[in-house]
């Protein structure tokens, strides 16, 4: 009982000083659960101005990081805290006037600011380090463990947590469900990253004794060192195999990948610098060896990515997944030549590149957005105009364009409006929408690839929910849906003129659905198969939409007395294999009966 006391009492010890040793960032964290604890008790949709103040208190957390760091770290700034605060607080406060004009928290904003979060992840990995005051490796190891630390011993908080509330609302006393939402805010936005920062030692260069100040952080547990170089080493070495022999199949057929390579190398040159970070401490041969080989190795396998993305851009434009591999990949060339030509002392370079490259990503015009907004509407001109579709800044509407041009079009097209890019092309109007105005402005509605070879076909189309639906002269409607159970069956029980009648909707098939209406003497009045109506509408719609009409997405049937209408919410249709053929459904079923 005194060693756990004395435990408790050196967590709290520990969590009081991260709490006056980062006051800016535990403020932001504070303020940030308090937001998202009043988002949980709301009935009704989040305001978007309380979604953007969140969204800038989370990176105003890691601008409070790094200006402790900095503040611990340069001599200048030791008698400025209050300057090196405020300068953090403008720099929030600038965030939030950044966001408050934008409709929506976009994709586009949060990349730019994960990105940004990165570059000041790498900030505070690199200042303690400046000049060679703390080795980085040491340094980055403190860091992983923590955060490793944090994570295992919040993941077991929450887990307890959950299991005693749903003990006191199973056995005891009803439990509101928001408390769940509650405690996990807690336990994830305040105690997970103050106990992480409680774990940090000071690394500040006037320390009265540095390597106390370090050295109980410091430590590299005995299972790192078996997980780093007995088990990811030799499995990272097994992968990069892989990936030498494939570089050495391609050599020999001169046969470049089409675009899965991109993702892959960039994953392993990630996992490769955590790795060669984590090896740079043990001294074991295992280690040793990788330190001097994986520079070297990396080399060759980032060449060959960049080649794999350089065809993916030269047929395609760039995008901003290929813009940050293609930026990735020069980031990890310079990275190997440097590691191997400098000792593992200097590793502390490789944080300040990184961050160096992904400012770099987020200043305009030469940012991710700004680069692959500018391809793709370059692209897209190039095509139209070899089509005889664009003339000097004018579009010309063409309704028997190449099947080629139509889907190019629409590719790109859709790229861009997903991207709210397509108020940045001249020749379109300011309000375009592609399902509304596509035929109007190009000639030809949206048009899709689609493989014809009957090994492997794909159909998806989804109901135009922007348009109304007829269900006038209908008795009942119900929903029903299906998805690749065989034995699904549900039978839907309605009245009509005080006579009883069931709907049964019966999977039969992994591709197949058959609906039947009988009445209360269990006659068949009508049956129909969902498979015969989506097969026809593939069949129509080879090249075409994925978001349809309500008028192509319904199909009426009549027989003995009664009337049934199918409106399609969605259909999924694949065919793998000459035996492997599924289907998917949901849709509005209405049912009259006139007899």
């Amino acid at each position: 009982m005194k060693r756990l006391k004395t435990i408790y009492n050196k967590m709290a010890s520990g969590i009081s000083a991260a709490v006056s040793r980062f006051p800016f960032t535990v403020l932001c964290l504070a303020a940030t659960a308090a937001l998202v604890c009043y988002l949980i008790g709301l009935d009704k949709s989040a305001p978007q101005n309380v979604e953007k103040l969140i969204f800038t208190l989370g990176v105003g957390a890691f601008i409070g990081m790094v200006a402790q760091f900095s503040f611990e770290g340069f001599s200048r700034l030791s008698n400025s805290k209050l300057l090196v605060y405020g300068v953090a607080a403008l720099l929030t406060a600038g965030y939030f006037v950044i966001l408050w004009p934008a409709p929506e928290i976009s994709a586009e904003i949060i990349i730019r600011s994960l990105v940004a979060v990165f570059a000041m992840i790498c900030a505070v990995l690199w200042i303690p380090a400046f000049r060679g005051r703390t080795d980085f490796n040491v340094v980055s190891l403190i860091h992983f463990k923590s955060f490793i630390t944090s994570f295992l011993f919040s993941s077991v908080l929450s887990g307890g947590t959950a299991a005693i509330l749903f003990a006191v609302d199973t056995l005891l006393i009803r439990v509101d469900d928001n408390a769940y939402g509650y405690s996990m805010t807690v336990i994830w936005i305040i105690f997970a990253p103050i106990y992480y920062l409680s774990r940090l030692p000071i690394f500040q260069a006037d320390c009265k004794d540095k390597e106390a100040c370090i050295d109980s952080a410091a430590g590299y547990p005995r299972v790192l060192e078996i997980l780093v170089s007995y088990i990811a080493i030799p499995l990272f070495t097994a992968y990069t195999i892989v990936l030498l022999v494939y570089f050495i199949k391609i050599l020999a057929t001169t046969q470049w990948p089409s675009g899965q390579l991109g993702p892959m190398v960039l994953v392993y040159s990630a996992a490769g610098v955590v790795l060669f970070v984590l090896a740079s401490l043990p001294e074991n041969r295992f280690a040793h060896l990788f330190r001097i080989i994986f520079p070297k190795v990396w080399i060759p396998i980032v060449i060959m990515q960049m080649v794999s993305v350089w065809i993916r851009i030269n047929a395609y434009g760039i995008t901003e997944s290929r813009y940050y591999v293609a930026l990735f990949a020069v980031f990890s060339l310079i990275s190997a030549i440097f590691l191997s030509l400098r000792s593992v002392s200097k590793n502390r370079y490789i944080a300040l590149l990184a961050a160096a490259f992904a400012i770099f990503s987020i200043i305009p015009p030469i940012d991710a957005f700004s680069v692959s907004r500018n391809s793709q509407i370059n692209r897209i001109e190039g095509i139209l105009q070899a089509e005889g579709m664009l003339s000097e800044g004018v579009l010309i509407s063409k309704p028997k364009a190449s099947d080629e041009t139509k889907r190019e079009v629409t590719n790109i097209i859709q790229y861009l409006e997903n991207n709210s890019s397509t108020e940045y092309i001249s020749w379109l109007p300011k309000d375009f929408e592609m399902y509304r105005d596509m035929k109007k402005n190009f000639g030809f509605d949206p048009s899709y690839y689609y493989q014809p070879n009957d090994d492997y076909r794909f159909f998806y189309a989804a109901l135009d929910t922007g348009i109304p639906l007829d269900i006038s002269g209908y008795d009942v409607s119900m929903i029903v849906s299906s998805h690749m159970n065989v034995n699904d069956k549900k039978d839907f029980a309605f009245e009509i003129d005080d006579k009883n009648y069931t709907l049964t909707a019966n999977r039969i098939s992994r591709s197949d659905m058959e609906l039947t209406v009988q009445d209360q003497s269990g006659i068949r009045l009508i049956e129909l198969s969902l498979l015969d109506y989506a097969e026809s509408m593939k069949n129509k719609s080879l090249g075409g939409k994925d978001m349809l009409p309500p008028n192509e997405m319904t199909h009426v049937k009549t027989e003995n007395g009664a009337e049934i209408k199918i409106i399609f919410q969605n259909i999924t249709m694949e065919n793998i294999g000459e035996n492997d053929f599924y289907a998917d459904y949901a849709a509005y079923v209405l049912v009259k009966v006139t007899d």
